[in-house]
């Protein structure tokens, strides 16, 4: 739904489907549903997930047809899509897959190419829309720091490639069409920081001389296209696990000019160790499942920082009292705690008054897809839960149905 604040939806990657054909059905058992107690009476917003398979099925003719028409049947509309996983995200296994294929490879690159070709399709007349991304690539993909530097080297010569399309398609469509880069704990841009560094010290110096050829800019129209077409996707669970969802994340922000596409709004997964560790490792490992990376920040009493690639070598690892843990698990985002854990919840919520007091992005994407792998005593119905999270986040920003903006659909 439009509102004040940006157009407010959920990913729906929480849906299964790896075929267009699967996935639309779990669509259409479930949105109606939700948007009849969300957004009953304003058109209602879908953060659309496509894995590679689906998006070459949606792309013929008669699929985008159907789609379309059922989309302004049901009043549904789309200005984002997640391009993240590329395949197999409701696998038994997933982890570092996620990944593949990174932004070195072809696939990644004709993927997202026909993400934006559907966005293009569906975009309501006069919004902007956007693609979220891997940070490029998975840290430990690479054995040493060559393999590293040329890795990095060439996913950034393919995100140019995706800026020089999406500047063809505003020239041909005047659509604004955003890449929206996800920084996540151990990937090539892990942090929030490595994200600004890389932004400033390797894709705008590469991508201008590259810009001035074909487009014939100057560097300073150049890096504003840049800054229109390439963004942050602001995820906040991930720069909570980071420890940088603080003021100056905001102030760096205005600082650079760097845009956010969308703000993922999600919560990790918090842990404080007081006087029995061993005890509480021993709860958390029913959250050491086997399907997504659960990588863990501690944070210890002196104050540094310590890194584990996933849960399970966290708790093999062993804590200390007044250690601290951030856990890469989205967890429910109208929950403050869990019994004996605690969300990042308080960082959710200071991201959202920012946006409140000073909108930053256009666009608020619930993304908690972990329900299918939470320990049972948190399961809830998928629609109950999506619901509740929509409502929540409403209550929050004081937006409740019947308040909302006007979409123009087409």
């Amino acid at each position: 739904m439009k509102t004040k604040f940006g157009h407010v939806t959920y990913c729906s990657n929480i849906h299964l489907g790896e075929s267009w054909k699967e996935h639309w059905k779990e669509l259409k058992t479930y949105l109606p549903k939700i948007k009849k107690q969300v957004s009953p009476d304003t058109p209602f917003a879908l953060g659309l997930r496509l894995s590679n398979q689906a998006s070459i099925e949606l792309l013929q003719k008669e699929n985008l047809k159907a789609w379309k028409n059922w989309m302004e049947q049901e009043s549904l509309y789309i200005v984002s899509i997640n391009g993240f996983p590329f395949g197999g995200f409701h696998t038994d296994v997933v982890k570092e897959n996620v990944y593949l294929p990174d932004w070195s490879k072809e696939e990644r690159l004709d993927y997202t190419i026909r993400l934006f070709s559907l966005l293009k399709e569906v975009l309501p007349a006069g919004e902007e829309g956007g693609v979220s991304t891997p940070p490029l690539s998975y840290s430990f993909f690479d054995s040493n720091d060559l393999e590293k530097k040329q890795r990095r080297q060439i996913c950034t010569k393919n995100i140019i490639r995706i800026l020089v399309h999406l500047i063809h398609v505003k020239i041909e469509t005047n659509q604004t069409l955003h890449l929206d880069i996800e920084p996540e704990p151990d990937g090539v841009l892990g942090t929030f920081f490595d994200f600004i560094r890389w932004y400033e010290e390797e894709l705008i110096p590469t991508a201008l001389p590259i810009l001035s050829e074909t487009f014939g800019t100057t560097s300073e129209i150049g890096k504003q296209i840049i800054l229109d077409h390439i963004r942050l996707c602001l995820d906040v669970c991930h720069l909570a696990v980071s420890f940088e969802m603080n003021p100056f994340l905001f102030s760096e922000l205005n600082r650079t000019g760097i845009k956010v596409g969308r703000m993922q709004v999600s919560s990790a997964l918090k842990v404080r160790f007081e006087n029995q560790p061993n005890e509480i490792l021993e709860l958390l490992k029913p959250f050491d499942e086997k399907k997504y990376l659960h990588q863990v920040i501690s944070s210890l009493p002196d104050g540094t920082k310590v890194s584990y690639r996933d849960l399970g070598f966290a708790i093999e690892h062993g804590a200390t009292p007044k250690e601290e843990w951030r856990i890469h698990f989205h967890v429910p985002i109208f929950l403050k705690s869990y019994g004996t854990f605690s969300s990042t919840q308080e960082e959710l919520l200071f991201g959202l008054e920012e946006q409140k007091k000073s909108p930053f992005t256009n666009l608020l994407e619930i993304e908690t897809y972990t329900w299918g792998v939470l320990p049972s005593s948190l399961h809830m119905p998928l629609e109950a839960s999506i619901t509740r999270e929509i409502q929540w986040l409403q209550s929050v920003l004081g937006i409740f149905p019947g308040e909302s903006g006007s979409v123009n659909e087409g």
